[in-house]
């Protein structure tokens, strides 16, 4: 199960693209909470307190409680927003929830024991990660952190479907059970035409690096 994160906010008076401005140079993140049939409210957060959340690798996935001037609301995060430039968060939505409510996230799903599938430690198998994530319907309480997806005895030519994944208790995946989650494929062998085809594209790549390289010369010498 996901531990539950905890974020500190203040209320936000003004809304509108200068005050978020304002608030960003402050090193503050504008944000809104709503949902469960009460009204948005507009917060902000700590840049920095944020960033060490997001980087725990399951801010999409966790409960997170928000204090907003000493009342704890129970949310989940909806959407984070970027700076196409920096990276750095600009807006999250959080979304309320009740204790014992249920709700819809996507799970990381991790791979475990490569050694032991002869296809991949044997025969040299690659493999090929379909679904990076899976999408349940679980309590708040027992959303788990991430998926674990047993290779043990998985041979080259095989699939992993969603029916072949040990979901927690009580969790339903929103997909089909016919899913494909991944599969092990044959190792890539380059064949004659593709070796002298990349002998072919490394000859023209030095002969045009050549053909720069007297150009240069020749501006040079004049």
């Amino acid at each position: 199960m996901s531990d539950t994160l905890h974020l500190s906010a203040e209320t936000r008076d003004r809304a509108g693209k200068g005050a978020s401005r304002a608030l960003r140079r402050d090193g503050r993140v504008p944000a809104v909470i709503y949902g469960n049939k009460q009204d948005p409210q507009g917060i902000h957060l700590n840049a920095r307190e944020l960033m060490k959340q997001l980087m725990t690798g399951h801010f999409m996935n966790s409960v997170i409680m928000v204090d907003v001037g000493g009342t704890k609301v129970r949310t989940l995060a909806k959407d984070v927003a970027f700076d196409v430039v920096t990276d750095q968060p600009i807006h999250v939505d959080f979304l309320r929830i009740a204790k014992d409510a249920t709700v819809t996230v996507a799970v990381p799903v991790v791979f475990t024991n490569e050694d032991d599938a002869p296809g991949i430690k044997r025969d040299g198998g690659v493999l090929n990660v379909v679904t990076h994530e899976i999408e349940l319907t679980v309590e708040a309480s027992n959303i788990p952190t991430e998926i674990v997806v047993d290779l043990t005895g998985r041979e080259v030519g095989e699939s992993i479907h969603l029916s072949d994944v040990t979901l927690p208790n009580g969790a339903e995946a929103t997909a089909e059970d016919s899913v494909t989650v991944a599969t092990i494929t044959q190792p890539t062998t380059l064949t004659a035409e593709d070796e002298a085809l990349d002998a072919e594209v490394a000859e023209a790549q030095s002969a045009e690096a050549a053909a720069e390289a007297d150009e240069a010369g020749d501006k040079a010498e004049g």
